[in-house]
């Protein structure tokens, strides 16, 4: 590809930005981000690529635009670029849920353009263009969606990008997408998110000073909620449907173990948490974690 242009550089965005030019991928990358603090951090720590301040027929030329904005940015992105797109240009972006997006993908964008989406399985609770690394992406996993009219040779084109830059490919609809994700990803932080606040709350009414006595369950909680706000309102505004489905499972399991808790039932709580144990055996063998005490931490 001989244009990149990135649309948005925080986290994703510069990592893709240092990868693309590590690998050689594109002979220019453009930049498009409308953070002024952001766009003199990527001056500051001289990333590659060129910043762009309009998006007007500069981009006309592009042979590939990766979106890392949040997704509540993707209608007024769309109205800004249609009228200057050319029909070869292919679009993707980095978002975490799909169903939604789509609609306003399909609502707004020009007929003759074609927006392939994706999902790099790859990120942190921290945020900003100084964070970006060229190996973010390594051996993660890149979900590309595919519906029935994606373009195939947008999607194959795609397949490529994401092998290049070190990333594993698996294509999945939309709907398969946000029901995998509602449980591995935004359960998971909606309940980070929902457990620190649930120590403030705790903290306030009963007067004790109890995070300066953070355990490691707490502390790691609190890695997660600390993840950007904008992007998880987005995510679970985003994934509503889904996300309720899996709240109402996780309330129903909570109850139970409620239960066995009150009631003192040894064997029913033994056997869950037996049970659960398993799953970090299974995402050690998958190879989606080190097996290292305390994750590797020294």
């Amino acid at each position: 590809m001989k244009n990149i242009l990135i649309i948005g550089c925080g986290l994703l965005g510069s990592s893709l930005l240092r990868v693309i030019k590590k690998k050689k991928i594109s002979k220019q990358i453009f930049i498009y981000e409308k953070s002024k603090v952001n766009v003199l951090k990527i001056k500051k720590l001289k990333l590659p690529g060129i910043i762009i301040n309009k998006l007007d027929q500069r981009i006309s030329n592009v042979d590939l635009i990766i979106v890392c904005t949040p997704m509540s940015e993707y209608k007024n992105l769309i109205l800004k670029i249609n009228n200057f797109l050319s029909s070869k240009t292919i679009i993707t972006d980095v978002g975490s849920s799909k169903s939604e997006s789509l609609k306003i993908i399909k609502k707004f964008l020009r007929k003759d353009i074609f927006w392939t989406s994706g999902h790099p399985i790859a990120g942190s609770e921290v945020s900003g263009p100084e964070y970006g690394k060229s190996d973010l992406f390594e051996n993660k996993w890149c979900v590309l969606i595919r519906e029935k009219n994606t373009k195939k040779n947008h999607l194959s084109a795609l397949s490529k990008f994401w092998k290049k830059i070190g990333s594993k490919v698996v294509l999945m609809n939309s709907e398969k997408h946000d029901k995998i994700f509602s449980m591995t990803s935004h359960l998971p932080h909606l309940i980070a998110y929902n457990l620190v606040k649930s120590a403030q709350d705790f903290e306030k009414k009963q007067n004790y000073d109890l995070i300066k006595y953070s355990a490691g369950g707490l502390r790691d909680f609190s890695r997660i909620a600390a993840s950007n706000e904008i992007m998880w309102r987005d995510i679970f505004f985003n994934n509503n449907k889904n996300m309720s489905t899996a709240i109402n499972l996780f309330i129903k399991n909570l109850n139970s173990f409620k239960k066995d808790i009150n009631s003192k039932n040894n064997k029913s709580i033994l056997k869950k948490l037996i049970q659960t144990k398993k799953v970090r055996s299974q995402i050690i063998r998958l190879k989606q974690d080190i097996n290292k005490p305390d994750f590797g931490r020294s």
